[in-house]
């Protein structure tokens, strides 16, 4: 029964950190940062993105889910007739090394929505302040993305059950034949107890903080002020490439990411 429950939370923590969701992300952030690296290189919100782009580089150079496909290997298929027959099961050093890297992954899942939250705070922060506004309307976007795609699919609630059960046949195991791999650390019994956070509790805050910020629309109609009724009525009746026409002869100060503070 313990396997079968370590079998099903290994193959969906598998599923939801190769999702196409933060792969697509950070293909779009590194985009992004390539895209104005000799241009901000002091900009507070820019090296704020680089910070969210080190962790998904850490995340996915640790190999968390090759790890956790091994294990998926090692584990034995049963079937009803064979629930109560004599198997083999992975080895004390291999649990450790799978729990160790599932401990190091919620670390850093937890680091990376932390840096999201903060880089969305700055760019709005810059993007009120009418700074850079191209580069910042993109990343608040993106980090919003990324930070709800985590969230959404449960990326580090699935980590943390998957450590509950991990723990429970890593004890069993070393009580059946001792072989410890990994000396010198202390495996916790509680995940929450290492991460040093309540993690349902940690993630309501940052959405709190993310709404917050969001809930002033003002600056948004200082950047965009809206458009007089007679050129309104004029535009219905124009073809696209006129209206196109008009707008760039009335272009306003936010048209083009000019890079300073605008006037």
């Amino acid at each position: 029964r313990l396997l079968s429950a370590l079998r099903r939370r290994c193959h969906l923590a598998g599923k939801r950190l190769s999702g196409p969701g933060l792969a697509a992300e950070g293909r779009v952030l590194h985009a992004v940062l390539y895209a104005y690296h000799s241009r901000l290189l002091r900009h507070r919100p820019y090296l704020a993105l680089q910070q969210v782009e080190q962790c998904l580089k850490r995340l996915w150079k640790m190999d968390l889910v090759g790890c956790l496909e091994t294990l998926l290997g090692l584990i034995p298929k049963k079937n009803a007739s064979q629930a109560h027959a004599e198997c083999l099961v992975p080895s004390q050093p291999v649990l450790e090394t799978v729990a160790l890297k599932v401990l190091g992954g919620s670390k850093l899942i937890l680091r990376l929505l932390d840096c999201c939250c903060k880089a969305f705070l700055l760019s709005v922060k810059h993007l009120c302040s009418e700074e850079f506004i191209l580069l910042n309307t993109v990343a608040s976007g993106l980090l919003s993305r990324l930070w709800f795609v985590i969230q959404y699919r449960c990326v580090l609630q699935t980590l943390v059950s998957l450590y509950s059960a991990l723990s429970t046949v890593l004890q069993l195991v070393s009580e059946t034949q001792q072989a410890p791999y990994i000396r010198g650390f202390t495996f916790p019994s509680d995940i929450g107890d290492f991460l040093g956070v309540n993690v349902s509790a940690e993630a309501k805050k940052q959405k709190a903080k993310m709404l917050t910020t969001k809930k002033s629309t003002s600056w948004m109609k200082k950047l965009f002020p809206a458009m007089p009724e007679a050129l309104s009525k004029i535009g219905k009746k124009r073809k696209a490439e006129t209206c196109t026409g008009a707008v760039e002869n009335h272009s306003t100060p936010c048209a083009v990411d000019i890079g300073v503070v605008v006037p």
